[in-house]
């Protein structure tokens, strides 16, 4: 099934306390298709999300009580769903807090709704590169196995299963680190630029801030091995081959 158009029934929550911004973002996804059930604070949006139902989740981070990144901590430890901040405020701080509690992306108020919604097309078609719960039960190719499966060390990725291993263990990846992972492994000992890493990766048909790049080569480095994908001063990361 497609997640990236209204025609597969799309549903967002969005966790916004801002009445007038939640009635007009929900009316404008509305009319491109998307289903949208709200929230007006950070935990009536957890109380939401675990009753479930929902493809991705948008929030703000200025939310009263449990704001937007106590939230995406709290749905990051038990959930990979894509996960798009809204921040009135576009500094560092925001930006780097928001990603490192797990957000997949980030976008500044006020927004194009043409823009927010080339964002939400772009963490659906990510979201499809989850991998299968319980392939992994099976257990990881032996090494040197051939086809689909790519050995870098004591690293395996099945490229065909989506599907990650560690020294024999599945590892659990959030759908932009394991696109990010398969873009690396097509690629191993090339240098990838930040910019062509958010093209292939991210989606971004226009410039976009790097520091997702950085980021989301953070949270992955902590779950493959810190040395593993290795960094390019002044050009960008690479893949080690053993």
């Amino acid at each position: 099934m497609d997640r990236t158009t209204p025609d597969a029934p799309v549903t967002l929550l969005l966790v916004e306390d801002d009445d007038v911004i939640l009635k007009t973002v929900t009316m404008a996804l509305g009319r491109y298709g998307y289903r949208v059930s709200t929230a007006g604070d950070g935990l009536s949006g957890l109380e939401a999300f675990q009753d479930g139902g929902h493809d991705l989740l948008l929030l703000d981070v200025m939310l009263p009580g449990l704001d937007g990144i106590g939230l995406c901590r709290k749905v990051r430890e038990s959930s990979l769903m894509p996960i798009l901040l809204m921040s009135a405020r576009g500094d560092a701080v925001d930006v780097v807090s928001g990603l490192e509690a797990g957000a997949d992306d980030y976008v500044v108020k006020p927004v194009e709704i043409s823009v927010l919604v080339a964002r939400i097309r772009s963490l659906l078609r990510r979201a499809a590169f989850t991998p299968r719960e319980t392939a992994s039960a099976a257990g990881a190719p032996e090494d040197g196995a051939v086809g689909s499966a790519l050995t870098f060390g004591d690293l395996t990725v099945d490229t065909a299963a989506l599907e990650v291993w560690r020294a024999g263990r599945p590892v659990a990846l959030a759908p932009t680190e394991l696109r990010l992972l398969l873009e690396f492994a097509a690629n191993p000992g090339l240098v990838l630029d930040r910019q062509t890493l958010l093209r292939d990766v991210w989606d971004y048909g226009w410039d976009g801030d790097t520091r997702v790049v950085d980021l989301c080569v953070q949270r992955l480095r902590k779950k493959i091995g810190a040395d593993r994908i290795q960094t390019v001063r002044g050009f960008g990361y690479k893949l080690r081959r053993s």
